[in-house]
């Protein structure tokens, strides 16, 4: 392997790079790799700012001229790994533990005994460091495992957690390497932090024979960049880190802290960034290596600094600075990092622990205070669930302070009992929430920042109050339903509203005219389509206040699909006989804009055939905003992409007085018009959608009917119009006790005869949801003008997670039996309304019935 030549920064590049830091404007990479470089007095200045950064953050956090560290104890669980890094010494093989007489694992007891005598001492934490999976290497730890009765590494792991919790009340801190998705799972219980270093995301010290990672499977940098975005999706407070001088170069060394950054941004699940200086150790292949300098690991720390900015803990091993102590503390550390009065760094065993008094002594000079923290730090303590499980909370509760979430440095650990949670406790990170939403249901009603999220809500139930009782218009309902029937597009708004407030044997008589009308333009077919609903990701910070879908990034209910994942489940769908798939999502902050193209880009890849029917008009601004395109280019890219055709929701009601009622950030009805016009100028076909039986009145609903008829008398572009009511259970507007529980049947009876009425002819399919009226009210549906009962859907979560009761799937036979119920024939469709090729016919009868294996959201 060759290490690239570094080329030193012009000084007009030092300059403005250290004046962007001073000013505190973002960096960027290659911003960072200048500063990186800074020595003497260019270093003094890069670290002043720095510093300044970082005592920003502390007074925010509520701790000012405070330094951390952590009492611990190391536990050395075992010394085999799979992997083979050319620097380490902690890692050994069976022959030379035999030969000093030790096990492939330390014992139960040898852990216990760390534990306690640790404990002893005042520690609080007990730090697992051992190899990866070192049976997948090792056929003695296999052997090991297997007498002991252990599946693998993580369950002795497990298990020895809970004896450390229970038997000494030590609060363990695990870095077993590489996890998995279903690792963490595991092991979040058990541990109140974990973690494990990044190290470098130089992919070519991995992949080159002669780096120092070549042959280490674990060390991969995006195997390490999964494993911290998938602690980000668990919810567990995670260390990480980057190593410095093993041979990356600085622009590497500026991308490990950036993509840091990134998944902390993403995730806000990194606790502390350790900046660690290569030391060269004998009897390694890198013994010939230069240390990093210390004033290089100064440039580094204050870098990272200025890129994980004010809120970041940072952290710098104090046994590796040649008691260099205030020139780090300078550069922007707040954290030592755990400190062991009992236990060597097995680590690097040739650096010993300063003592805390020591380390006290020096901090103070440098003019700050050294504090004991506990394994999780305060700002995750302080924010409990999800991020810390309820197992854990007596044990930390027990060893914290209670006003500053640091350590209680009187506290002196104890065992406490450690116990499972009752059967019917949900796990975190509802990964599959598609498929448990139709039996285990929602985690809860709402979401715990549920007061201040979605804005002020007395203000809310002041705006909303006419809309809570729909007011009663007396009007000649008789002359209304006369020119109904002879000629709906003659009804006057007068007319319109008499109709929409029709009730008993005048509504009866409304939903006949209808009928009538439908069977005229329809004939008695009852259509419907094989689709699957892909909802990607449910993440989302628009604060609609009727939307019980979206979740937090951090709350237990919250998921985000893969690409991969996206078209395996369109590929099944095809398999079954489906003719579309239907795809949205949150608007999740961390997607760009163009990533709505990769989704379209991978459905198409994987089934050429499938038609795209996806964004809503809220996704497509979000979109165009973030790549700055215009709607028109950003929808030509994404029709390039794969679109076929969009859904036309994110519509609610097309009157501002009542979106800004139901949504804090979502697009106004102008914007929504916009998005809707321009894709059928681009010949983008789109539904229709009404969303009714909240704070909205009639008078609303005639305004929304006259919009979409303007819009597609002037475009053609609709394709159908789709009747939602509104799902009241778990919607935050309901719970706030602004909104009605739901449209009436009336009002169901009511707004899918006239939606015939109204929108004739130009809309002519009127579509009925069975998600959310069931099978006796989407047939009453069919008898009151609707043609259509939309598709099977295969997976419902936006409905379902707002409390309807109805289910997410129904197969051929289903549909055909609510047809027949409403006394029609059925028959299928594709989404623009054509006949379906024999060869879908034949495999959706083929498989009707039998959903497929629903994928999980998230891989392993």
């Amino acid at each position: 392997m060759t290490d690239p030549e570094p080329v030193r920064p012009t000084a007009n590049a030092m300059r403005r790079a250290l004046k962007r830091s001073r000013d505190g404007v973002a960096l960027d990479t290659a911003e960072a790799a200048v500063l990186l470089q800074a020595r003497g007095d260019d270093l003094r200045d890069l670290t002043a700012s720095a510093a300044r950064v970082r005592d920003a953050g502390l007074k925010a956090a509520g701790r000012p001229g405070v330094i951390t560290y952590s009492k611990k104890v190391f536990i050395p669980l075992t010394r085999l790994c799979r992997d083979k890094c050319h620097y380490c010494t902690f890692v050994t093989v069976p022959g030379k533990l035999r030969r000093d007489g030790h096990g492939m694992y330390l014992s139960p007891d040898e852990v216990l005994d760390i534990a306690r005598r640790g404990a002893e001492m005042g520690c609080k934490e007990a730090l697992f460091t051992l190899g990866d999976r070192p049976e997948d290497r090792w056929p003695e730890a296999r052997e090991w495992l297997d007498a002991h009765g252990y599946d693998d590494t993580l369950a002795y792991v497990r298990a020895m957690a809970i004896r450390v919790l229970e038997e000494t009340g030590l609060l363990p801190h695990l870095n077993p390497g590489v996890m998995t998705w279903t690792d963490l799972q595991r092991l979040k219980p058990v541990a109140p932090s974990m973690g494990m270093m990044l190290e470098t995301t130089a992919t070519r010290l991995w992949s080159e024979p002669g780096g120092p990672h070549h042959g280490s499977p674990d060390k991969e940098p995006a195997v390490r960049l999964r494993v911290l975005e998938d602690a980000g999706r668990s919810n567990v407070p995670f260390t990480t880190g980057v190593l410095i001088g093993i041979g990356e170069s600085y622009e590497e060394r500026a991308d490990a802290l950036f993509q840091l950054r990134r998944i902390q941004r993403s995730y806000h699940g990194i606790q502390e960034v350790i900046v660690q200086n290569f030391r060269a150790k004998p009897d390694t292949a890198m013994r010939g290596m230069p240390d990093a300098e210390l004033e290089e690991l100064a440039a580094c720390i204050a870098v990272a600094r200025h890129i994980l900015g004010p809120s970041a803990r940072i952290q710098a091993p104090p046994n590796l600075v040649d008691e260099e102590y205030a020139l780090l503390i300078g550069a922007g550390i707040d954290d030592w990092g755990g400190v062991s009065p009992l236990t060597p760094d097995h680590v690097n065993p040739e650096r010993p622990w300063p003592h805390i008094d020591e380390l006290a002594a020096k901090t103070g000079e440098a003019g700050f205070e050294l504090r004991e923290r506990l394994t999780i730090y305060p700002e995750f303590i302080e924010r409990g669930e999800p991020w810390l499980d309820p197992r854990l909370l007596p044990h930390v509760r027990a060893l914290a302070s209670a006003d500053t979430g640091l350590a209680d440095e009187d506290a002196r650990p104890a065992g406490l009992p450690w116990q499972e949670p009752d059967e019917g406790f949900t796990a975190t990170g509802r990964t599959d929430l598609h498929r448990t939403i139709d039996t285990t249901g929602r985690t809860s009603d709402r979401r715990d920042d549920f007061d201040d999220v979605y804005g002020d809500w007395e203000a809310l139930r002041e705006q909303a109050a006419p809309g809570m009782v729909p007011q009663r218009l007396d009007g000649d309902v008789r002359a209304a339903l006369a020119t109904a029937a002879d000629d709906p597009t003659k009804l006057t708004d007068d007319e319109a509203l008499a109709l929409l407030h029709a009730d008993g044997p005048a509504l009866d008589a409304l939903c006949r005219v209808a009928d009538d009308i439908r069977k005229t333009v329809n004939g008695d077919d009852v259509t419907y389509i094989v689709t699957r609903n892909i909802n990607f990701t449910n993440v989302c910070y628009t604060g609609c206040r009727f939307c019980a879908f979206a979740q937090r990034r951090t709350d237990a209910d919250a998921y985000t699909l893969s690409l991969s994942q996206v078209a395996d489940r369109a590929e099944q769908a095809w398999d079954v006989g489906a003719v579309e798939v239907c795809m949205q999502g949150g608007i999740h902050p961390d997607l760009p804009g163009t990533a709505y193209f990769d989704i379209a880009k991978a459905v198409k890849e994987r089934v050429p055939g499938m038609h795209v029917h996806a964004f809503s008009p809220m996704e497509v601004v979000n979109g165009a905003t973030r790549t700055g395109m215009s709607i028109r280019d950003w929808l030509t890219a994404a029709k390039e992409a794969g679109l076929d055709s969009i859904p036309g929701t994110a519509a609610e009601i097309l009157d501002d007085e009542v979106r800004w009622i139901l949504t804090k950030g979502k697009l106004p009805t102008a914007t929504w018009i916009e998005v809707v016009k321009t894709a059928h100028e681009l010949g983008i076909r789109s539904s229709s959608t009404m969303m009714y039986g909240h704070v909205d009145q009639p008078r609303h609903w005639l305004g929304h009917f006259r919009t979409l008829a303007g819009i597609q008398q002037e475009t053609g572009g609709f394709t159908e119009f789709v009747t939602l009511p509104f799902i009241h259970t778990n919607a935050p507007v309901y719970l706030a006790g602004i909104a009605r529980p739901g449209p009436t049947t009336r009002d169901n009876r009511a707004v899918t005869a006239m939606a015939r009425v109204l929108l004739h002819p130009h809309i002519p399919n009127i579509q009925t949801s069975w998600v959310k009226l069931g099978t006796e009210g989407a047939a009453e549906m069919l008898r009151s003008g609707a043609n259509d009962l939309g598709g099977t859907l295969m997976e419902e979560t936006i409905s379902r997670m707002a409390g309807s009761s109805y289910g997410s799937y129904r197969s051929i036979e289903d549909l055909v039996t609510i047809a027949e119920e409403a006394g029609r024939p059925a028959k299928p469709r594709t989404t623009l309304y054509g006949e379906v090729p024999p060869e879908r016919q034949h495999a959706a009868t083929a498989s009707d019935g039998h959903l497929p294996e629903l994928l999980p959201v998230l891989g392993d």
